[in-house]
């Protein structure tokens, strides 16, 4: 079958959860189609990425868009109704263009990810699945309580246009994905029960333990550039931290992650090591003893967590995070919600090399029955057809 994907952005490197879901579902998902990638970009796609990309694809097509033309996208969408994370990467060239596209394919099937990408293909009459992936508008909300006072009128705009387009969205497409059931739950729509779940995977071969010289107690990652990220990583070295340092004064963590945003360069210190963009996140994740993400706002499920466990690691979260990803607290994964639990929980791990150990064992094991690539991909395969 002739499946025609549609992504907001170009699938590697994989330093972003969408990247590196559709990264991933590509792999699985070339083993039963005939793959036509189509995806937008800001940046120039150089012959490594699409190097990277090819042996999954009959073809690829880059929709280039500059920084003139997003500003352009998002000035258009203030005016037209359109969530901005909708308009920031619509452009009536791109919609040309992929019209083209599917006149010139004629796919048997369109596949979208994420509501981004939605708009390009409301019109067409052919049999088409959207990959919601998280709820947008349920992390805009989120968002709303911590912004400040001119972007919070703003997110509650966006917040609204959101519910709508999610909705609208559900109605226009034969079949709906999305990353979790407690995600699931969050669709503005009643039929939301219809959306297969379709989770994240990790490549337990690439993610496996090794033993390397601990350079760092803690860790932290992602892309430092994304405001979930940002907030988790203040949180921990300005409200964890210290009291952590109260007992133990010469714990370090590292935040290892691209893009790291001004306010998590600044967290840097004597304690606190913020790396930028690292070519492999293992070295990383192997120089550490335990990985904290008590994430306190976004959704989704966090693929850092099942990397982190995938390698062994004991992992402190968040309710919030653990909703998702369903591992059983106390065993599989600590949970705090304030600072002074996740503190407590660091100690213990540091103090007790036992119970660290257990932690970590029970982790890696729930990974290892729960998150492939290809047990996670199966529905999705079964939904598009062969």
């Amino acid at each position: 079958m002739k499946l025609l994907v549609i992504l907001p952005r170009f699938p590697y490197p994989t330093e972003k959860g969408d990247k590196l879901r559709a990264f991933n579902q590509l792999k699985i998902l070339s083993r039963h189609h005939s793959i036509y990638l189509c995806a937008i970009s800001h940046q120039k796609v150089d012959e490594l990425q699409l190097s990277a990309v090819k042996p999954f694809c009959r073809e690829i097509r880059v929709i280039r868009q500059g920084w003139l033309a997003v500003a352009w996208n998002l000035t258009r969408a203030l005016f037209n109704g359109m969530p901005l994370q909708a308009g920031y990467y619509y452009s009536g060239r791109a919609h040309r263009t992929i019209r083209q596209i599917i006149r010139k394919v004629q796919p048997d099937h369109l596949y979208c990810q994420l509501l981004r990408t939605a708009a390009y293909v409301m019109e067409e009459n052919i049999p088409k699945t959207i990959d919601f992936q998280d709820v947008f508008s349920k992390g805009i909300e989120r968002r709303i309580p911590l912004a400040g006072f001119f972007m919070k009128p703003l997110l509650k705009l966006e917040y609204k246009r959101l519910l709508k387009f999610e909705s609208q969205i559900f109605d226009n497409f034969d079949n709906k994905t999305i990353i979790s059931k407690p995600d699931r739950d969050f669709i503005p729509h009643p039929g939301r029960d219809q959306i297969l779940i379709v989770p994240n995977g990790v490549d337990h071969e690439y993610f496996r333990p090794e033993q390397r010289e601990q350079t760092h107690e803690l860790i932290f990652t992602g892309n430092m550039g994304y405001p979930p990220n940002i907030n988790c990583a203040e949180y921990l070295a300005k409200k964890v931290l210290p009291i952590i340092h109260k007992t133990a004064p010469g714990v370090r963590m590292m935040l290892a992650g691209a893009s790291p945003h001004g306010r998590v360069r600044a967290l840097a210190s004597e304690s606190v090591t913020v790396t930028g963009w690292v070519d492999d996140l293992r070295a990383c994740y192997a120089s550490a003893a335990i990985f904290l993400a008590p994430m306190q706002i976004g959704t989704g499920l966090q693929n850092k967590l099942l990397e982190a466990m995938s390698m062994h690691l004991p992992c402190v979260t968040s309710s919030l995070c653990n909703f998702a990803l369903n591992a059983t607290p106390g065993k599989e994964i600590l949970i705090g919600d304030t600072p002074e639990a996740v503190a407590e929980h660091v100690l213990k791990l540091l103090h007790d090399e036992d119970f660290r150990y257990r932690i970590a064992k029970a982790g890696y094991d729930f990974v290892q029955r729960n998150y492939s690539w290809e047990g996670a991909t199966r529905g999705l395969t079964q939904i598009l057809g062969s």
